[in-house]
């Protein structure tokens, strides 16, 4: 320990220490309530949030590679990993690293459900490929008419995400009607209602399916509107409008501060 801190200094020293105690906490109960007391735990042996996020990053390399563990340890890190780790992820608002976890998780607690979704996902991946590409110029063109400076990116949805709209609606995956999303990244707040306007101007919005979560951000600081239409050739299109710095957010989450 004493070579570490003489030879990266305190800082690393002290880093390194944190993670290593976050390591040596024993995940035995299977319980919701003591989950959840990890978590709290975890979040307060972290004196440094960076310790927390080098955690988070670890957990993201180890998923990928639990296919030469046993079966037993497979389904512990993965049980483990969606009850303490992806809640984590969620609360600091780290989106990319809970996506990895999440669908890394998926794959060995439900094996099946997760080929299934990924078979069903590539065989019209093609399709959907082209009619995003096709929505997304028609969207680029208006933007540019208008004078608005912004992005628009197709936006893929993760496996287990699908698989848990289809729980929660009880639904088969061909009842999926918002597969298909974008995402319009603009330069200011203003922006963002305009090109709103802009979307509904072009496609019926479908009743309901609006959100604001700019003006209501959600717990972990996530913002972004929502918004869902009846797109070219009657096609549901689920479409994401947020500002590039409220995108960062979105993505990195607490880690977005640090530069």
């Amino acid at each position: 320990a004493e070579e570490l801190r003489r030879i990266f200094g305190d800082e690393i020293y002290h880093l390194v220490e944190g993670v290593t105690k976050i390591g040596q906490i024993q995940f035995s109960s299977k319980e919701e309530s003591q989950a959840e007391n990890y978590r709290k735990m975890i979040l307060a042996m972290s004196e440094d949030i960076r310790v927390v996020l080098i955690k988070l990053a670890d957990r993201a390399h180890n998923i990928k590679t639990l296919g030469s563990l046993s079966p037993n340890a497979q389904q512990r890190i993965a049980r483990e990993t969606m009850d303490i780790f992806v809640p984590i992820a969620n609360r600091l608002g780290i989106g990319w690293i809970k996506d990895e976890l999440e669908d890394g998780a998926f794959m060995f607690m439900m094996p099946d459900e997760h080929e299934s979704i990924r078979v069903e996902l590539a065989s019209g991946q093609n399709l959907r490929e082209t009619y995003v590409e096709k929505v997304r110029a028609i969207l680029e063109e208006e933007l540019i008419a208008s004078g608005v400076v912004g992005k628009v990116l197709g936006r893929s949805k993760h496996l287990y995400s699908i698989y848990k709209k289809m729980q929660q609606q009880g639904i088969r995956f061909n009842d999926l009607y918002d597969l298909t999303g974008l995402r319009i990244l603009t330069n200011s707040l203003k922006d963002c209602y305009a090109v709103l306007g802009q979307v509904h101007s072009l496609w019926k919005p479908i009743p309901g399916r609006f959100k604001d979560y700019i003006a209501m951000p959600k717990a972990n600081l996530y913002q972004s509107l929502h918004t869902a239409v009846v797109g070219p050739e009657g096609e549901r299109v689920e479409v994401q409008i947020r500002t590039e710095a409220m995108h960062r957010v979105c993505e990195e989450g607490i880690a977005a501060h640090w530069q």
